[in-house]
């Protein structure tokens, strides 16, 4: 005989029902690991930086995007099956996109740097960018490499980059200008507030290509070589493994040399494979 009084029976059989729905939302909330998130979603998200050129640039008059990264992404999406996603996203603020779950990987020729290896993951390089300054056509202060970390100079980087960690410890005579964005860095220079600003060659690219008072300034030997990659969060070694051996991939079969040629990166293409 059940001696147990009504209310209490009640309660107890809202209780258990409570505990299954808790625990069938427990389960549902367990966080997949990623790869598996992508592939059932059908969806990769990849950060870009909408305003770098030959790599993830989109046009101002079309709203397409182009660039070895863009291809890349999409070629990496069909390696996967899936659809790509683009993210809007900055050199200022891509690491806490990423921890912030706004995209999976970013994919813009991300520099290899400490501060950035302390707080994410890379694949294995497939670019790799000395650094380059840009000036005025008009400028007479500014005629060689030399010229640059002199007294009375003014040299513009952008916040975020790898520019800026660089010029901070070689300069030793100019002054170092930090700008909140890439196109402060250009007024900067092209109005005479800066000498010149730090740059990679694809950007360096872009300027030559669009800007007529842009002038190229080039080191005579290495100066400072950065690996790019892409970069995603750590902790997913399935996620991570699978991302790196596309990319090895592409290196081997040739789909990364195409896409370097076609936005004229090839000088600075990373197409050895990488050893186990």
């Amino acid at each position: 005989m059940n001696t147990t009084p009504l209310p209490l029976k009640r309660w107890l059989s809202a209780g258990a029902l409570l505990c299954s729905v808790c625990t069938l939302s427990f389960a549902q909330a367990l966080p997949t690991d990623r790869l598996q998130r992508v592939e059932s979603q059908k969806v990769l998200r990849v950060c870009i930086w909408p305003d770098y050129y030959g790599i993830s640039f989109r046009n101002p008059k079309t709203q397409q995007l182009s660039g070895i990264d863009i291809d890349n992404a999409q070629d990496l999406a069909r390696d996967l099956g899936v659809a790509v996603q683009f993210v809007d996203s900055s050199f200022a603020r891509f690491m806490d996109d990423l921890e912030a779950d706004r995209c999976d990987l970013a994919m813009f020729a991300i520099g290899i740097t400490p501060a950035r290896q302390a707080r994410l993951r890379f694949t294995q390089p497939h670019l790799a960018s000395d650094i380059y300054a840009i000036t005025t056509q008009s400028n007479r202060r500014i005629r060689s490499w030399a010229d640059i970390d002199q007294p009375g100079v003014v040299v513009a980087v952008a916040k975020g980059t790898l520019h800026e960690a660089v010029m901070k410890t070689r300069l030793k005579a100019a002054e170092l200008s930090v700008v909140n964005t890439p196109a402060a860095r250009e007024q900067d220079v092209q109005s005479g507030r800066a000498d010149v600003f730090m740059t990679d060659y694809p950007f360096s690219r872009r300027m030559l290509d669009n800007s007529d008072w842009a002038r190229l300034v080039s080191p005579p030997e290495q100066f400072h070589i950065t690996p790019y990659a892409w970069a995603m969060v750590p902790g997913d070694d399935r996620f991570f493994d699978r991302i790196d051996k596309a990319l090895a991939d592409m290196k081997r079969d040739g789909r990364l040399l195409r896409n370097a040629k076609k936005h004229g990166l090839e000088p600075i293409a990373v197409l050895q494979t990488k050893q186990p």
